[in-house]
């Protein structure tokens, strides 16, 4: 690893739903611990248990650096919720907010709500990116110094640095602005996996992390250069999107056995992403994957997190920290600060700075 290339680590906190938000806490403070860039919690209208949203939410006033990044599903939710919801999350966090967006593609989760049947993949995946795109447009909606909050006059904000956003989609319309003034990070950071198909394109276009299922580096290569090659017909920076190769592990042994539920194997990831070893060979396979250049770091689900997510902290997390690969310390406050992502401007903002000086 180079200076210029530093290694990228986050874990998945879910499993067998918990009712205790210190289950979910003491993990994420592990996580923290072990200078981990974020951490995720899985959601889907599809299984039961806690709207990751609001665990994160009621974990993030309790940690400090670690980024919080819930999975929220775009199917069957207003997009002006979710953009709220997530500059909420970014807000109580101090600017470690990210998301994970998601689809609905079952006919039982759209009996649900009852608004509409299941559609394919690829018009779920087109929905998801406008919601990306909407919610971008919000977060920007007011600008940085939109808030005034005089006292003596009686003004909370400068309207002329709010913003419609008159937004049109697919499926529905957002005239805007926001409700919540824009989050501490400008705009909270976007993930999408980006393994298949349907997803690559509101992944080029919208996401700043792109996990990548593979079961080679050649293969995780070869989504990233997809990706790169679409994110720039879209005029982004290639360089600008984090590829992070997701892996579900099991670091059990003869003594241990996972949680109840998760005996039959993994329950986030296809085989085809599946590793079970020691923490040494994991970080020996996060040092190989990471040298050869194809991705930038990993996105790690332990199949027993209680147990597997301590080995990765104590034990693969410590050796690569020892071997200088891994940092000690975080760089920063936010969870773009983490990633070595920039603080966007509001894109309003720079609208009217622009035509204030024509």
């Amino acid at each position: 690893m180079t200076a210029n290339r530093p290694l990228h680590l986050a874990a998945e906190i879910g499993g067998p739903p918990h009712y205790d938000a210190g289950h979910y806490l003491s993990l994420a403070r592990l996580a923290e611990r072990g200078t981990l860039d974020f951490v995720t919690l899985g959601d889907s209208f599809a299984r039961p248990g806690p709207d990751a949203l609001a665990v994160l939410s009621r974990i993030a006033p309790a940690t400090d650096r670690v980024g919080l990044v819930p999975t929220v599903t775009t199917t069957h939710t207003e997009p002006f919720h979710v953009s709220s919801a997530v500059a909420t999350l970014d807000w109580v966090s101090r600017g470690r907010a990210g998301w994970s967006a998601e689809v609905s593609t079952t006919e039982a989760e759209a009996r649900l709500f009852g608004r509409r049947s299941a559609a394919p993949a690829a018009a779920l995946w087109q929905e998801a990116g406008e919601t990306a795109d909407v919610a971008a447009r919000l977060w920007d909606s007011w600008e940085d110094d939109a808030e005034i909050r005089d006292t003596a006059t009686g003004r909370f904000i400068d309207r002329d640095r709010l913003h419609y956003v008159d937004f049109e989609g697919s499926t529905f319309s957002v005239r805007g602005p926001a409700i919540v003034p824009r989050p501490p990070q400008g705009r909270p950071v976007t993930v999408i996996d980006g393994t298949g198909a349907p997803a690559r394109e509101p992944a080029a276009r919208h996401a700043d992390v792109v996990h990548i299922r593979a079961t080679t580096p050649e293969q995780a290569a070869a989504v990233r250069d997809d990706v790169r090659r679409r994110a720039a017909a879209h005029g982004r920076d290639p360089a600008a999107l984090r590829f992070l190769a997701a892996l579900t592990v099991d670091l059990g042994d003869a003594e241990t056995t996972p949680e109840p539920g998760l005996e039959s194997g993994p329950r986030f990831a296809g085989r085809d992403s599946y590793f079970r070893g020691g923490p040494v060979d994991l970080a020996e396979l996060i040092t190989r994957w990471h040298r050869s250049g194809a991705v930038d770091g990993f996105h790690l689900t332990p199949i027993t997190p209680a147990r597997d997510l301590e080995r990765i902290v104590n034990g693969t997390v410590a050796l690569l920290q020892h071997r200088s690969l891994f940092r000690t310390f975080y760089p920063g406050g936010t969870l773009r600060e983490h990633l070595g992502l920039t603080r966007p401007a509001s894109r309003y903002a720079l609208a009217r700075t622009a035509g204030e000086g024509a």
